[in-house]
């Protein structure tokens, strides 16, 4: 399988989350979700909050939580900047239940000063959260 690998980077402002070869990319684009295989078209898409999953030449599935960014796929180079991308492995579930907590609580309240699509946001960045983590 290693023969049908091609490069990989997943970047954010703060870091390199993964540089290396892959066989299999996922990621949640705006229009639907999407798989990049070797040999892949040209392609440039944006991408929404949801999980990016990856395998490795070896086998080993990797998922990362995502809030959004760009991909960039080219001769066998995909490159992923995000605007955030945790490893399953290393999201706080416990951050991540409060932060479900304050925007449902936000949300239900629906006082004036309170920014609903701010909140919804927020709902959903934690949701996808919880539901990476879990699935470690």
């Amino acid at each position: 399988m290693a023969d049908k690998a091609f490069k990989l980077e997943i970047v954010t402002p703060r870091k390199v989350v993964y540089n290396g070869d892959v066989v299999s990319f996922s990621a949640p684009g705006t229009m639907g979700g999407f798989q990049v295989l070797f040999n892949h078209a040209p392609l440039l898409s944006e991408i929404g909050v949801g999980e990016v999953k990856i395998q490795d030449p070896q086998g080993n599935d990797l998922r990362y939580a995502t809030s959004g960014g760009f991909v960039d796929v080219k001769q066998n180079h995909v490159v992923l900047l995000a605007e955030t991308a945790e490893h399953s492995t290393e999201i706080d579930k416990a951050r991540a239940e409060a932060s479900k907590d304050r925007a449902q609580k936000r949300i239900a309240e629906h006082k004036e000063e309170c920014d609903v699509a701010r909140a919804q946001a927020s709902l959903s960045r934690a949701l996808n959260r919880l539901k990476v983590a879990r699935n470690v």
